[in-house]
């Protein structure tokens, strides 16, 4: 059976508009380049605005589930595609009220477990619509 992807669709629909109020063009389902195990990463969304590079994934969990179990390999994916690529920032942004560990995730949770937890910013949905409106990313 085909896993349902209309919540991610919902999600990236929720942030382009504030992509683009914030004059960032961006591209979606963009490969760059090997992820940790795996021959690619097509990350969510490709963000650029004033010769500056973002990388967006997108986690939308709108109930208790195996999202939360991802996050921790989500941040050392884009970590890795950081120290390999052109990029300015990277950000994880998630989205849905289903998250339990939410708090804990973007509140440095993880920081102590990393190597460069500071390569990854993991925000709220709310958070990242905020800095993309403002041209703040």
């Amino acid at each position: 059976m085909a896993r349902d992807t209309r919540t991610g669709e919902v999600l990236e629909r929720m942030i382009l508009p504030a992509l683009e109020s914030g004059g960032y063009a961006y591209r979606l389902g963009v490969n760059i380049g090997q992820r940790l195990g795996q021959t690619r990463h097509i990350l969510d969304v490709l963000a650029r605005k004033d010769g500056q590079t973002l990388l967006v994934s997108l986690k939308w969990q709108q109930v208790s589930g195996t999202a939360e179990q991802k996050i921790p390999f989500e941040v050392i994916s884009l970590s890795y595609a950081m120290q390999g690529g052109d990029y300015s920032r990277a950000y994880l942004v998630l989205g849905g009220d289903g998250w339990r560990l939410r708090d804990f995730y973007t509140s440095g949770g993880l920081d102590e477990h990393l190597t460069h937890p500071e390569l990854v910013q993991i925000v709220t949905l709310e958070r990242f619509i905020a800095l993309a409106n403002q041209a703040a990313l």
